[in-house]
């Protein structure tokens, strides 16, 4: 049997690196579909100093802001804003 038939399916569809921001910090993804939850991880995984239980809201132009629920699906690119507050937060 030859080796190149075990090659893993994510090599084939690998996807590229992009940066969003959380709370003004840096965050690099890797897949453009995320969750309110999965944004929120990555950003503690790399040291964004938030809590998953934080409420989740995308910066829109003008200021706006869009709440992002945990299990709400969003498709994310490059540039994106987002800001994660305490739920408790009356600002």
């Amino acid at each position: 049997m030859s080796q190149t038939d075990t090659a893993a399916p994510e090599e084939h569809h690998k996807h590229h690196e992009f940066t969003i921001t959380v709370n003004d910090k840096p965050v690099t993804l890797t897949d453009h579909h995320q969750t309110g939850l999965s944004i929120k991880e990555a950003a503690i995984d790399q040291g964004v100093p938030i809590q998953a239980d934080f409420d989740l809201s995308e910066v829109l132009h003008g200021g706006k802001h869009k709440p992002i629920g945990n299990n709400k699906k969003v498709d994310v690119k490059e540039g994106d804003e987002f800001w994660a507050i305490p739920g408790d937060d009356n600002s």
